[in-house]
């Protein structure tokens, strides 16, 4: 949820156009009206403000589900009053909830016998997926080290430093020290090597990503399990593995099943995935499986009998809407594993065609790699003039959102734009993409620079620190020039 600020703005009330058939009195912006006003005014007011959103299919910066068939939809709204968190009212809900557990532990190869539930909850998406995992990892760790008599009071995690954000806030909120692996140039993931060389006998667990935020790219999980296998048996220990596949997990099954990333490997004793990105529903689903009940801690899940009946719950929140696990279900039994698979196969065929649009303009040089999530993250061959911020910030006028951004230490002097491709993605708008960037680039080169003018200086500085300080300079324009518009 994005920190709330109120805009520098001298007007300080809401005015709409069509609204003025129903009422003519502005709104105060911060504070809630005095008196009410006609359903159709406040419908107007709101829809008139929201047209100046982006448009959600052209926002190529999200991985996040922006289309559903009708029928879901329609399910969506029967369901929308639900509070998933009522159990013994909502039986049904819940047993969808709980197939929905067990499709996707069996996709991810839990090792289950024929009657056997698989363990696992639905969450309002992987950041709180995360932060059960993290939880369940801590107290696991915490318990063998009080039976042990040894402290228990430094616990700590080993990651890329590529992981979303989302890591960090647990490592913060959870108390738990984040022990990063530097990336370097060309290498835009965790070296497993150098992972387990950070593991000491205070590592809850090694966290690998399948499908980094940045490029794409699958890090490797097997290596990261056989290295991790060697070290536990040298030095008595027992460090598990736990994969973020927030954007790999519903993708890796379809496009690569050989690929071992899962609960066949035996050191991955919880995968967490986001069903509101290529589980293909909307923004508020994500899931978190445990290989078997050992590997989530009793004491972590509470019983409630106010609502009705004795209920079991592991989340942070306590109430959710039912709609997104009802989608996911839909999802799951529409599709099928063919569907998915058709899904994800066209998805990476689009991506190819991007990326072979955007090496035939030759301005560009490809981060991303062929394998790994459906998404194309690039720079410039010459950023002298112009860089990948002004790019982004250029295709906005197209109504494109491309993100550009900076990678992780230590390889933050790389900068990339990055697209992501999903479903509603078609090759007519990669190739309008393309069109666009192109366009982008003829205006940049027969534009003054804006920024690179500013700041270089001599010839004597080195390519690296240039690029360091235009990158730095437009990163600067860019905050400036939000703030002229406000932020709510």
């Amino acid at each position: 949820m994005a920190l709330s600020e109120t805009a520098s703005e001298s007007n300080a009330s809401i005015h709409s156009t069509f609204a003025s058939r129903y009422v003519r009195v502005s709104l105060p912006r911060f504070k809630m009206p005095t008196n009410s006003i006609p359903k159709e005014a406040a419908y107007q007011i709101i829809n008139d403000e929201l047209m100046l959103d982006g448009n959600p299919r052209l926002n190529l910066a999200s991985f996040v589900t922006t289309w559903m068939e009708p029928e879901c939809d329609k399910l969506i709204m029967a369901s929308i009053n639900k509070n998933y968190v009522d159990m013994d009212e909502y039986p049904v809900t819940t047993e969808l909830q709980n197939r929905c557990v067990n499709m996707i532990a069996h996709l991810f190869n839990a090792p289950l016998g024929e009657s056997e539930a698989a363990v696992g909850v639905g969450t309002v998406g992987s950041s709180e997926a995360i932060m059960l995992a993290g939880l369940a990892f801590k107290r696991q760790w915490q318990n063998k080290r009080k039976a042990e008599g040894k402290p228990y009071d430094k616990p700590n995690i080993v990651t890329g430093a590529n992981v979303q954000v989302c890591w960090e806030k647990f490592a913060r909120y959870f108390e738990v020290e984040l022990k990063e692996v530097k990336l370097r140039d060309g290498y835009y993931v965790m070296d497993p090597v150098k992972a387990v060389e950070l593991v000491d006998e205070n590592t809850i667990c090694v966290a690998a990503i399948l499908g980094s935020t940045l490029n794409g790219e699958f890090e490797d999980v097997k290596h990261l399990n056989d290295l991790l296998t060697k070290k536990n048996q040298e030095t008595g220990w027992d460090t598990p593995i736990h994969v973020d596949a927030a954007s790999g997990g519903f993708i890796a099954p379809f496009l690569y099943p050989e690929l071992e990333w899962d609960f066949r490997l035996p050191l991955v004793k919880s995968i967490n995935v986001s069903g509101h990105k290529y589980g293909l529903v909307y923004a508020g689903i994500g899931w978190v499986i445990w290989r078997s009940k050992d590997d989530l801690p009793d004491e972590l899940i509470f019983h409630i009998n106010y609502l009705g009946a004795d209920q079991p719950t592991f989340t942070l929140n306590f109430s959710k809407g039912s709609s997104q696990v009802i989608a996911q279900y839909y999802q799951l039994i529409r599709l099928g594993y063919e569907g998915y698979r058709n899904i994800m196969e066209n998805c990476q065929e689009n991506a190819m065609v991007l990326k072979e649009g955007l090496l035939k303009t030759g301005h560009f040089n490809i981060v991303s790699k062929d394998k790994g999530v459906p998404l194309v993250a690039f720079s410039l061959k010459d950023n002298s003039c112009h860089n990948e911020f002004e790019v982004s910030d250029m295709l906005r006028r197209y109504g494109w959102i491309v993100p550009a951004y900076t990678m992780p230490p230590d390889a933050q002097h790389v900068t990339v734009l990055r697209v992501v491709i999903r479903e509603d993605f078609s090759r007519t708008l990669a190739e309008r993409l393309v069109n666009d960037i192109q366009k982008v680039l003829y205006e940049l080169d027969t534009l003054p620079a804006k920024v690179t003018a500013k700041v270089q200086e001599s010839n004597k500085k080195s390519e690296i620190e240039t690029q360091r300080e235009i990158t730095e300079a437009w990163k600067k324009f860019v905050r400036e020039k939000k703030k002229t518009n406000g932020v709510c």
